[in-house]
């Protein structure tokens, strides 16, 4: 080299090294700032070629599976690039990348380098390793012959390493990110209402049940307070989360709060619902968060009711005819009393009706019991309901002579595939409700009515009727109203197995609203 031009060399070689380092620090602070992959590894791959007097660039990147991909590229046309994702892509994963599959890149990409039509002569490639593990390729090419010198790569390494850092701080970032947006769907297809509080009880997450249960968006209670959404009713004894925190919780990460009661809704109504309050702790025992579950409990509240109903009917229809049992039975032991042969049996008549009322009651609670399990078997063959009707209005007609019986058919009513005593079981309870009530007596009629496709079979009385509020719960299991309760006897039990037993027939069974005195109850069945 002659003098001149070394002079020119060396008075050139400070700006460039100003230019080198100015390129790291820009870089450097890209990494920093910027989380979006792509645009950290094109602005490398644009300064990894301008500094090394190249024509153009790409970076390569070797997924979690092994396989490789370009993932950013300057100065080469796209049609060229298409041809290298397949040329890298059957390259074999052996174990080691840097020890086999960077030589082959190497290889095969100055291979195509020399094939291509662009000019482009000579290029460079060095592994991008962040933490041991390599994570890609760089690779410049120069549209001139000549070596790249060891300051060359040197100062590609440079810029390799940094977009291995980059690569590793974008994976990363991807991978919380996943995992937030899988926690965020894991919270919002949960069944159960889930909220997040901050430690000053702001809300941070709501997730859609949440909404579903107090009628709030999720975009309604971010940021608000907890007291501003949770508004209770009314509520079972225990600490609400703001009375539990001017008490000192969260002692402990098992310091859980359990609040249930009636919530007031958005939209003014009330749910039955349990909220549980989990604290989030650190390492060194602050608050980070509140976990809470909110679950519907209606129809656990529901269950508890018809056990206490249960108990309670239960309870008073057995007491009775076990005590008359009892005073009977207990009449005639006695030994300083002779009884008339009369007084005996009528005695003895008594004990054995209060029996079959026991039976009957422990019958329809078995019933009940079996339906609920969805266990109810029909025996089917043909049936005629007119008969059936006629059978039994003939035995109600010996047991009351204020009410008198009229069967209306039709001549063609048609036989009925259907279990005929469980049929005879729902034509009895519902005579014997018109009878029961409509304790000033009257007409009872039963009615048939033909269709194209069904049967109808209606049962009436001149009593008082059905009260409104009654008709959308009166074949519920053990519900009866409270005239009911308080002027006849009965466990709940009768409507609620005749529906059952209808709807086991695909049949139907309702009140029958139309009429102005008494009350009509009318069940249908299929034909066929």
């Amino acid at each position: 080299m002659k003098p001149k031009q070394k002079d020119l060399i060396d008075a050139m070689l400070p700006d460039f090294r100003i230019r080198q380092r100015d390129y790291l620090l820009e870089i450097s602070r890209a990494i920093t700032e910027e989380l979006e992959l792509n645009r950290v590894l094109t602005r490398i791959v644009r300064v990894s070629a301008e500094l090394l007097a190249g024509h153009a660039g790409l970076i390569a990147l070797r997924d979690e599976y092994g396989g490789w991909r370009v993932a950013s590229s300057y100065g080469i046309n796209p049609e060229f690039l298409k041809n290298l994702d397949p040329l890298l892509a059957d390259i074999p994963d052996q174990g080691d990348p840097a020890r086999f599959a960077l030589p082959e890149i190497n290889r095969r990409l100055q291979r195509i380098t020399k094939a291509a039509s662009m000019g482009i002569l000579t290029g460079v490639g060095l592994p991008m390793i962040a933490r041991g593990e390599v994570v890609g390729v760089i690779f410049v090419f120069r549209s001139y012959r000549g070596r790249f010198s060891i300051e060359d790569r040197n100062l590609l390494q440079a810029f390799a390493s940094q977009a291995a850092i980059a690569v590793h701080n974008a994976r990363l970032y991807t991978e919380i990110t996943r995992q937030k947006s899988h926690l965020d769907a894991v919270l919002d297809s949960s069944a159960d209402g889930i909220f997040i509080l901050d430690p000053g009880f702001r809300f941070l997450s709501f997730n859609r049940a949440c909404s579903h249960l107090t009628g709030y968006t999720t975009e309604e209670v971010l940021g608000l307070q907890h007291s501003e959404v949770i508004h209770w009713l009314q509520r079972e004894p225990g600490l609400t989360l703001e009375e539990a925190e001017a008490g000192g919780w969260p002692l402990s990460p098992q310091a859980t709060i359990y609040t249930e009661g009636d919530l007031l809704t958005k939209e003014g109504g009330t749910i039955s619902v349990g909220i549980r309050y989990a604290p989030t702790l650190s390492a060194d025992g602050r608050l980070l968060s509140i976990v809470a579950n909110i679950r519907d409990i209606t129809k656990f509240r529901e269950a508890e009711e018809l056990k206490n109903t249960f108990i309670s009917i239960i309870s008073h229809e057995l007491r009775t005819p076990v005590a008359l049992i009892k005073g009977y039975v207990g009449t005639l032991r006695r030994d300083d009393a002779q009884w008339d042969p009369a007084i005996v049996r009528d005695s003895l008549a008594v004990i054995e009706e209060e029996s079959d009322r026991l039976a009957g009651l422990i019958d329809d609670l078995l019933d009940a019991s079996r339906l609920q399990a969805g266990a109810l078997a029909l025996e089917l063959s043909e049936v005629n309901l007119e008969h059936s009707a006629s059978q039994l209005t003939k035995h109600f007609q010996t047991q009351t002579n204020i009410h008198t019986f009229e069967i209306n058919f039709p001549d063609n009513f048609p036989l009925i595939m259907g279990d005929e005593g469980r049929l005879t079981q729902v034509l009895s309870n519902l005579l014997s409700n018109a009878i029961k009530f409509s304790p000033g007596g009257g007409k009872v009629i039963v009615k048939g009515q033909i269709r194209s496709e069904e049967v109808i079979v209606c049962v009436s009385d001149e009593g008082p009727g059905i009260a409104l509020k009654d008709v959308p719960r009166i074949f519920d299991l053990f519900y009866r109203s409270n005239e009911a309760s308080r002027r006849t006897k009965g466990a709940g039990l009768g409507l609620f197995l005749a529906k059952a037993v209808i709807e086991a027939h695909n049949g139907r069974i309702w009140v029958d609203d139309q009429i102005t005195k008494g009350a009509r109850i009318c069940f249908s069945l299929p034909r066929t």
